[in-house]
């Protein structure tokens, strides 16, 4: 069976998203600051349609998660900030424009019905029927692993429900005082370290879910 793993960017302080998301800062505030350490790589430039980046210590981290992706599942707020009828969602086709970095099948946790959206070559469906629901239909549509994409809320529900294999965790220099809290509401995990890379503004940390 593939395995559902989640990466996901955490403050010092335990945060994945910083405090008031808006339109124009779904990460909240300070919570780009999670991620200065990928924009510059090449390989997140890459897959966005950009040119140049550099290669250091992160690339192989990131390059070996995006060669093990086969579908992603991504919750509602991760896919456009929004959380009621599409036909109010500003952001009705994401965040990403006509070309989404993703390039394979992505599935998003939603309490709305919405027909399949397909932009590029990623098609995004639209599931009601919980969390398990989405991770079977992201697992027949790949023969690869499964990665939770986002965002914090969508990683706790899979570790609430003892249905998260690993959990990679890229912990920034940053300080957010306030926001979504990566293990709010979990309990407490039992987690193996299984890896550990220090990287130029990120510390890259691997467990194993111990079920």
């Amino acid at each position: 069976m593939t395995t559902l793993f989640a990466e996901i960017s955490m403050s010092l302080d335990g945060y994945v998203a910083g405090p008031n998301p808006t339109l124009d800062e779904p990460l909240g505030e300070g919570g780009e600051g999670l991620h200065e350490w990928g924009f510059a790589l090449k390989e997140w430039r890459e897959p966005h349609g950009r040119e140049g980046g550099e290669t250091n210590a992160s690339s192989e981290v990131m390059a070996e998660s995006l060669a093990r992706t086969g579908t992603a599942i991504m919750g509602r707020r991760m896919f456009s900030g929004g959380a009621g009828p599409w036909e109010d969602d500003p952001k009705a086709k994401g965040w990403w424009g006509d070309e989404p970095p993703f390039h394979h099948p992505v599935f998003v946790l939603t309490h709305h019905e919405r027909d399949p959206l397909t932009l590029g070559e990623t098609t995004f469906t639209f599931v009601t029927g919980g969390i398990e629901s989405a991770l079977d239909q992201a697992r027949q549509a790949t023969d690869k692993d499964v990665a939770i994409a986002g965002g914090g809320q969508a990683i706790q529900q899979y570790l609430r429900a003892g249905l998260l294999d690993e959990l990679h965790v890229n912990v920034a220099p940053v300080m957010l005082g306030g926001g979504v809290r990566l293990f709010e509401d979990t309990g407490r995990p039992d987690l193996e370290l299984i890896g550990a890379v220090d990287a130029p503004g990120v510390t890259h940390l691997s467990y194993r879910v111990l079920k």
